[in-house]
């Protein structure tokens, strides 16, 4: 089993070891996630000249996560603001897979659907009424008996429940993305500055550029702050306009097929006694189980607990896990917000500084959307509509 992911795929894409920095750039991106990622290609097409800041680009959160682009089943109660951004960026996906694969080569983008599920009937009369809760709400979602669950899924146990279907739940492969974009960023002119950022430099409050951690400066007329949980740990700003993010812990199992061969055509989610888990196919055979949410602080250690749990939980409800191979463990940090909802906009304190950053549980989801905001913020256009209520400087609960 792998313990850690293979060599960090920001070194496998033929992009120069040794920058040239000595220009001025339009733009410093300011981490490699797939939000960082997703906006400097963005720029860099838009001619812009972009350098992306990071020692392990395509690593941390993005690396471990599932790519579940999943607005409706993801849904929790009270974050109807944050739903219609979901839903907005759900839309993009595919023409953002598309223009990437056309450059990059493919993302496993798969519109498969998602089934949610409960193991027992306590389970089942929770999804019942998040059921309705989505009816309300006027979400495409839609009611299955447990043999017809069964019948979508025959590889479900047979003591599972009803569930619910939702078809506009897709997935893309969370690595293959990561590693398209470095490629597409490659193919469009940006450079990558395998560095740390130790911070945002400014003159007269507005921003000129970042310092690196060997104290070599980037000069740009703009900084997009998209560090992920480390947002808040940048310095050169001011206290008032740091992002209120927090690491949230997540641990997740990657299975490879063992005899029994693939045990699902879709994701599935389930609810097994009240806990969550998820169940993500991928087109090799292999499956994402995951995963925790702990607050944990900068904490990756993967547990034996964590572990032990998510594989009885997923057995529960796929008993074909069990001749699965434990192929790798892994632990990252999803950016927090005191909402859930991402900080993404220009801050007005210190000209020139935009964020994207709290994206929690939905990233990969909101990659598109979110670069199309930062694009439209630097180039002085509109952001989209449905951003609106997920700046910077928000009160705790959006409009």
């Amino acid at each position: 089993m792998n313990a850690a992911a293979d060599a960090a795929p920001g070194r496998r894409h033929g992009l120069p070891p040794v920058p040239d920095l000595s220009r001025a750039f339009d733009v410093a991106v300011v981490g490699g996630g797939v939000i960082g990622l997703s906006a400097a290609w963005r720029l860099a097409r838009l001619a812009m000249t972009v350098a992306l800041c990071d020692p392990e680009p395509g690593r941390g959160a993005s690396w471990v996560a599932a790519g579940m682009l999943a607005p409706v089943t993801e849904l929790h109660y009270g974050e109807e603001a944050l739903l219609a951004l979901n839903l907005a960026a759900a839309r993009r996906w595919d023409g953002f897979a598309r223009d990437l694969e056309a450059v990059a080569g493919p993302v496993g983008y798969r519109r498969t659907g998602t089934l949610l599920v409960g193991a027992d009937e306590d389970d089942r009369a929770w999804i019942e009424q998040l059921f309705d809760f989505q009816r309300q709400l006027g979400l495409e979602v839609e009611w299955l008996s447990a043999r017809r669950a069964r019948d979508m899924e025959q590889a479900l146990a047979p003591g599972v429940r009803a569930g619910l279907w939702a078809p506009g739940d897709h997935q893309v492969d969370n690595r293959l993305v990561v590693s398209a974009l470095l490629t597409a960023l490659s193919h469009a002119g940006a450079v990558l500055v395998p560095e740390a950022v130790e911070a945002v430099s400014c003159t007269g409050g507005a921003v000129r550029g970042v310092r690196l951690s060997s104290g070599t400066e980037v000069a740009a007329r703009a900084v997009v702050l998209a560090a992920g949980c480390h947002s808040s740990s940048i310095g050169g700003l001011p206290a008032p306009s740091l992002p209120a993010v927090r690491p949230v812990k997540g641990q997740i199992l990657r299975l490879a097929a063992g005899r029994g061969g693939p045990p699902l055509r879709r994701a599935v989610r389930a609810v097994v006694e009240g806990s969550s888990v998820y169940l993500v196919p991928r087109e090799d055979g292999s499956l994402v189980v995951g995963a925790t949410v702990e607050e944990q602080g900068f904490d990756t250690t993967v547990t034996a607990g964590a572990v032990l749990e998510l594989l009885r939980d997923a057995r529960r409800v796929v008993p074909a896990v069990s001749e699965m191979v434990l192929d790798e463990a892994s632990a990252g940090l999803r950016p927090g917000s005191p909402d859930n909802g991402p900080l993404v906009g220009p801050v007005a304190s210190v000209p020139g500084l935009v964020m994207a950053t709290g994206h929690f549980r939905n990233g990969f989801l909101l990659a598109p959307i979110t670069a199309d905001a930062l694009s439209a913020v630097l180039v002085g256009t509109d952001p989209p509509p449905e951003m609106a209520c997920f700046g910077p400087r928000r009160a705790v609960v959006p409009c």
